[in-house]
């Protein structure tokens, strides 16, 4: 069985990932092209004083990770960082060892410090998201109802607006990303 390590090794850029998308690609270069890195963040500097590696599961046709990649990228651009991407329907062993909550969601972000060793993972969305994902899906009808698939549809359209639109759903990744990884970082000698 592959370590994260050797996925990471074997894995592309984040770049040449966003280069090569189909499917949300230009609103993925939408937030890219908008997002700047907060100014003056500790995160930015310890990450750059540590350089962990990240390895990303993700696919072009996921929502979340049209959010999340591109914020990822500037960070790691800002920080010097090296960030790999692997596809999760191609990797299921992988993706199977970063379940969240029982599921294949993605993207998933693994922080692997200097020697290949995991120590942390995000995804798939900010907790703020979570929050809001949760509450349009329980307003949808069941999904045997006439108008499930039609109301599904807005749902998920309205979604992809909010996120490519709000710089404040842009800040609530970066937020919680700097949350759950700074303190570990800290940690590291």
């Amino acid at each position: 069985m592959k370590t994260e390590q050797q996925y990471f090794e074997e894995a592309v850029s984040l770049q040449e990932y966003m280069d090569n998308m189909e499917t949300h690609k230009e609103n993925s270069f939408l937030i890219y092209n908008e997002f700047e890195v907060p100014k003056d963040d500790e995160f930015i500097e310890i990450l750059k004083e540590k350089q962990p590696h990240v390895l990303v599961i993700t696919e072009d046709w996921c929502g979340d990770a049209m959010l999340n990649n591109p914020i990822l990228r500037r960070i790691a651009e800002a920080a010097l960082i090296d960030v790999r991407t692997v596809l999760r329907d191609e990797n299921p062993d992988l993706i199977d060892r970063h379940l969240t909550n029982g599921g294949r969601s993605i993207p998933i972000y693994i922080l692997l410090d200097s020697a290949g060793e995991v120590m942390a993972k995000w995804g798939p969305r900010a907790p703020i998201l979570q929050e809001y994902v949760m509450a349009g899906r329980a307003e949808l009808p069941e999904q045997d109802a006439p108008d499930f698939e039609e109301k599904q549809k807005a749902f998920y359209a309205k979604l992809m607006s909010e996120y490519t639109v709000k710089p404040t759903n842009w800040l609530a990744v970066y937020g919680d990303i700097r949350s759950q990884w700074l303190p570990m970082l800290q940690q590291v000698n």
